[in-house]
Formats: structure tokens, sequence, C-alpha cells
């Protein structure tokens, strides 16, 4: 069960998105929020439900997914810190349309709707400055659907390894991605069945693109991967 916490400093005011605020709108912030720890595997907001302020990663990694045909998932976006999560909903005055789920324990901050909202009325580069940002993950989640839907299997796998390479980085080896997700969790960001992701997981491994351990992915010639993805 997640639990919330005290968090002082845990409203990300400092992120560049935030840096517009007076002293008093950071207050306001400061004041209005909550934070809550998910341990892994946790659901941190469930499709359907209402949301009540913007949420921000602060630690931790988790995907968003939705449940599509015959109950098999798609994963629509990963998150890392910092970052903010389910803000599509809470900014069209919807239920979430996804689920959001710890893939190692985590915390995030909660900022209250109404107060967000109050302070985005009195300060329009705030304002300016979300929509930058949802422009930006509009265009990252057009080039994903893309891919999705034109490129061929091998092209997709590789675009996703790729996709979790920007996104999470490396161990201190510079080759070893930074997260570490099962195979359904790899097919279901690749819109493929399980069964083709670990086969083409394996002949990446055969032809030395990459070096699979257990939930552990190498990269070990990138230039040849992002040939891969850029074939299609």
């Amino acid at each position: 069960m997640s639990s919330f916490v005290n968090c002082d400093n845990c409203a990300d005011i400092k992120m560049t998105i935030f840096e517009v605020l007076t002293a008093k709108e950071k207050e306001i912030l400061y004041k209005n929020h909550s934070c809550a720890t998910y341990r892994k595997g946790e659901i941190i907001y469930k499709e359907g439900e209402k949301p009540i302020g913007l949420i921000s990663l602060s630690e931790g990694k988790a995907k968003i997914f939705k449940e599509g045909v015959g109950g098999r998932d798609q994963i629509i976006r990963m998150a890392n810190p910092v970052s903010f999560i389910g803000y599509r909903a809470l900014f069209s005055g919807e239920n979430y349309s996804s689920s959001a789920v710890a893939l190692e324990d985590c915390m995030v901050c909660i900022i209250d709707k109404e107060s967000l909202f109050s302070v985005l009325s009195s300060n329009s580069k705030l304002a300016i400055n979300i929509i930058r940002f949802m422009a930006r993950e509009l265009g990252i989640s057009n080039a994903r659907t893309v891919t999705l839907t034109q490129k061929h299997i091998r092209g997709r796998l590789a675009e996703s390894l790729l996709f979790l390479l920007e996104t999470y980085g490396t161990e201190e080896d510079n080759i070893t991605i930074k997260v570490y997700l099962s195979r359904e969790d790899v097919a279901n960001l690749s819109n493929m069945t399980t069964s083709n992701a670990i086969r083409t997981l394996s002949t990446f491994a055969s032809e030395n693109v990459i070096s699979i351990s257990g939930r552990k992915i190498k990269i070990l010639d990138l230039k040849k991967l992002q040939k891969i993805s850029e074939l299609g």
C-alpha cells in the first residue's frame, strides 16, 4: 500500500517549468502539495479514477499503460524523475484514460488541483511553460505512434531499446540500460507479442547487437541498433 509522507522540498519547484513563479506562488504550491510512496508493482493511479492534482514522479521509475483487447496491456509512456504523469486527464477535466504503476520503489509529489489552477490563472508564463512541455510530449507520442504502426518487429524493438536508453540512461559501464523490464513489458512497449519480443531479443543477441542477462540488457553495438531502427 502507498503511504503519504511529509516532503517539504518535494514539489519540484526548482524545475525549469516552475522557475517563473513568484515567491508567493511557490509558497502556495508548497503549502498545497503532498507526497506518496509506492512500492514496486503498486498502482499510482488507475484508469477511470478522477485526478486530484498534478503528479510529479520525484523518485523511481514508472510505466503508464492502457489495457487493450483481450487484457493485453500497451505501454504508452515510461516515466523517470523528474517528470509529470497523468497530466492530460487533469488539464482536460477528464478521468484517467490509462494507469500508472511503479517499476521500482517510487515517490510522487501531488500538487493540489485547485491551488495549481489558481496560480496558473495569475501567471501566464507558467501556463506557457506547461503548454510547451505538453507540446514536446505530444511530439514524442506522435513519433512513437508512427514507429508502432509502420515499422516491422525488428525496427519496433530496436526503437524501444533506444527509447529506454534515452529515457533512463545507462549504468556505470555505459552500456547496460538503467531499467530492468520483464519480457512482457518489452513486448507491451513495442506493440508485439511476448513470444516475438523474446525471439527478436535473442536474434539481436546472436548478432552481437545486445547482450542479455536476466532483465538486464546491454547495448553492444549502438550504431547497428540505430540502423535497425531506421530501416524499420
